[in-house]
């Protein structure tokens, strides 16, 4: 969902280069890795968040000096700080509002989005507060990768809160078709009725869809027949992986977390041969170790061979937002 936020900013980091590039032990980031981690561990930051607390200016001052931390092309020159310069936005009609009048109208803006709603009219009140934001633009830069981030932060403290789960990140709507985002909000920039009818309803479809997908990805049975095992059967059918260890990572999809006894079907021979035969799997990145302990393990999904095809996978079953399509 990071890598979908700085995508719609013009970043083209891929998917897999980017979870490929944050599990190595080497090298620093360069300004476009920098950017999705900064939105990475701002979103974490929400996720820390008691979900019952005001948003205030404090809280979105704190979001946005996050997300621009030490960014080069995509940072900006105050990070925390609203703006005190009038600003123009590319390509687009709307002039935000003058410097001197940002805080008052983030005010206006934080007391809506702050106000208690029965939660059949919180999706409304989100989506206006996503676009109210973005109207303002009260930073000089930044201001896209925030308001996402706001909505998010927005979602866990209303519908997500009083339902008792967790909140779903809207980068994926918001991503879906990037050039439809933009003209939904700027369809509304005039603040008409008719604009902002078509905006809300936008955004409450894309939440929708997303959310029945993820209901899906939350079935055991349909993430492990239709996207884990076809990517299985993938590697050792171009001879990536060997047939004993495709049997082992069979094992592991099956059972969550595997030890090496579990393996001796697959791993015949003395406890040391199938040591060794375990370590070469965490050394190729299909084995990582598991919470339970250093000598329990599980299947890699976010690096390695695993991880290129998974998002492939993701991308034929239609999860993948059309911005990251063959990624």
């Amino acid at each position: 969902m990071s890598v979908v936020s700085a995508r719609i900013e013009g970043n083209h980091t891929t998917v897999y280069d980017a979870l490929d590039r944050l599990g190595s032990k080497h090298g620093t980031f360069d300004d476009s890795l920098r950017e999705i981690v900064n939105i990475a561990e701002t979103a974490r930051f929400i996720d820390e968040l008691d979900p019952a607390a005001p948003l205030t200016h404090s809280l979105i001052r704190e979001l946005h000096a996050r997300t621009v931390s030490h960014l080069i092309r995509e940072g900006d020159p105050n990070p925390g700080n609203y703006r005190e310069v009038d600003v123009a936005i590319s390509n687009s009609q709307h002039t935000p509002p003058s410097w001197v009048v940002v805080h008052p109208e983030m005010t206006d803006l934080l007391d809506f989005a702050n106000a208690e709603r029965p939660l059949h009219e919180q999706m409304l009140q989100i989506a206006i507060a996503h676009h109210r934001f973005v109207w303002i633009h009260p930073f000089q830069n930044g201001n896209g990768r925030v308001s996402r981030l706001f909505t998010y932060a927005m979602l866990r403290r209303t519908i997500f809160n009083t339902r008792g789960g967790s909140a779903l990140n809207p980068m994926a709507v918001f991503g879906n078709d990037r050039d439809a985002y933009i003209s939904a909000l700027e369809g509304a920039d005039d603040l008409s009725e008719r604009g902002t009818t078509a905006w809300i309803e936008f955004f409450a479809t894309g939440i929708s869809t997303d959310l029945q997908r993820l209901i899906r990805l939350q079935d055991h049975e349909y993430v492990s027949e239709e996207l884990i095992t076809p990517v299985l059967t993938s590697l050792a059918r171009d001879g990536v992986i060997s047939a004993a260890q495709a049997g082992a990572l069979a094992i592991a999809l099956q059972r969550g977390v595997v030890k090496a006894g579990d393996l001796e079907a697959v791993f015949p021979g003395s406890p040391a041969q199938r040591s060794r035969a375990i370590r070469t799997l965490v050394e190729e990145d299909l084995f990582q170790n598991s919470v339970e302990g250093p000598r329990f393990y599980r299947i890699s999904l976010s690096r390695g061979p695993i991880a290129a095809r998974l998002v492939r996978r993701l991308d034929t079953l239609g999860y993948l937002p059309k911005i990251l399509a063959d990624d």
